[in-house]
């Protein structure tokens, strides 16, 4: 887990600075948004991370990554020009997102009060 969490926190700061480039380094809306977008779900899975590692399943947090990894990571990859195609994986990282919230809905629901 200890590893997870650090990989977190180093995926928090590349949000954060994706997500700050995306404010003040580049001038095409379509790219700004992808950034912001990209940044935005990447931190709060981030923090969902930290979050989801008190119930001890190590799954929630796996899926969290995963797919900040996959659905910020390709859109951060064409707000830095990588081609528009390239955009047709972001949904993969969604469905772990998703995926990642039911695992920990799983964990929470058959913990012991």
């Amino acid at each position: 887990m200890r590893a997870l969490l650090i990989f977190a926190a180093l995926l928090g700061l590349a949000c954060v600075g994706f997500g700050a480039f995306g404010a003040h380094g580049v001038s095409d809306p379509k790219a700004q948004e992808w950034l912001r977008t990209g940044a935005l779900y990447g931190f709060v899975h981030v923090l969902a991370v930290f979050a989801a590692e008190r119930y001890g399943s190590p799954v929630p947090p796996a899926l969290f990554l995963a797919g900040v990894v996959v659905f910020s990571g390709s859109l951060f990859a064409m707000g830095f020009g990588a081609p528009r195609w390239f955009g047709a994986i972001t949904p993969i990282g969604g469905l772990s997102f998703m995926a990642g919230w039911a695992a920990l809905a799983w964990a929470v629901a058959r913990r012991q009060a």
